[in-house]
């Protein structure tokens, strides 16, 4: 296990109530490794007779057709991804319900190749009673930016496509709202914390090299170039600067990771 995935670990073992389901949420921006260290939690915790369900934040993603309304009914940025707003809440709410009635259900699963939610047949099913669920996802737990911070644009991705506030005011609002609602459903709230926004376009462009590179020559057909990757990294940017700055006085653990995602530093808040 890596240094951040024992700190998960032993807090979650820390943190659990014996026959009660336990809700965390690992909120991490993009390519920060918070799928990998929640997988590999998952399997330890597993291998110590716990019953742990993994769900990922991407995994309630509304399909093309429900993205298409939106942007046409909101804002056109709304056809990518990512922001709140864009995610089935309704469905991640009856998950967590589900989980703590000590259910066994079949977990949701989105394919980013097909930018569509698998067939429900093809969803993983989890057996009951859970112990655990490990909740990641790159805005996991986040809370609603001020209203006088949403004026002035961060990047140029806000300033000539969303130059009114459109947009970015209305997903802070479902992230007052709905997306809200789901996150206060969580027990416990881990930040994996990078020293600033800035390496999230390297991580994410060294994730695409990896993808291309492991595609061959065939190439890989839903990879992003650099300039896609910065354009699309700039729909999280401002979110993502509030989280890094606001979460860590909030959150249960926080876990500080170099620009290589090492380690350098944790806080836990008990």
């Amino acid at each position: 296990m890596t240094p951040q995935e024992r700190l998960i670990a032993e807090h979650v073992r820390r943190w659990r109530t014996p026959g009660q389901a336990l809700i965390v949420g690992v909120c991490g921006p993009q390519a920060s490794g918070k799928t990998t260290a929640c997988r590999h939690v998952a399997d330890v915790l597993r291998g110590e007779g716990l019953r742990v369900a993994e769900l990922s934040l991407d995994d309630l993603y509304l399909g093309r057709a429900a993205r298409a309304e939106l942007a046409a009914r909101i804002h056109p940025l709304f056809i990518t991804r990512g922001p709140p707003g864009t995610h089935d809440i309704k469905l991640g709410e009856e998950v967590i319900a589900r989980l703590r009635a000590g259910e066994s259900l079949a977990l949701p699963r989105f394919s980013k190749g097909h930018d569509e939610p698998f067939p429900e047949a093809e969803w993983p099913l989890f057996e009951g009673p859970c112990d655990v669920m490990l909740f990641e996802g790159w805005c996991t737990g986040a809370a609603p930016l001020p209203d006088a911070t949403l004026a002035e644009p961060v990047n140029d991705l806000e300033r000539s496509e969303d130059p009114d506030g459109v947009w970015r005011r209305y997903w802070n609002d479902h992230l007052e709202g709905p997306t809200g609602a789901l996150f206060a459903g969580l027990d416990r709230l881990i930040q994996l914390r990078p020293p600033g926004f800035n390496v999230v376009y390297d991580w994410r462009c060294q994730q695409e090299h990896e993808l291309i590179a492991k595609a061959g020559p065939a190439g890989a057909p839903a990879a992003m170039s650099d300039a896609q990757v910065a354009r699309f990294i700039a729909h999280y940017q401002r979110m993502t600067e509030h989280i890094l700055s606001e979460m860590p006085s909030r959150a249960d653990l926080v876990i500080e990771l170099d620009a290589g995602r090492g380690v350098t530093g944790w806080k836990a808040a008990d």
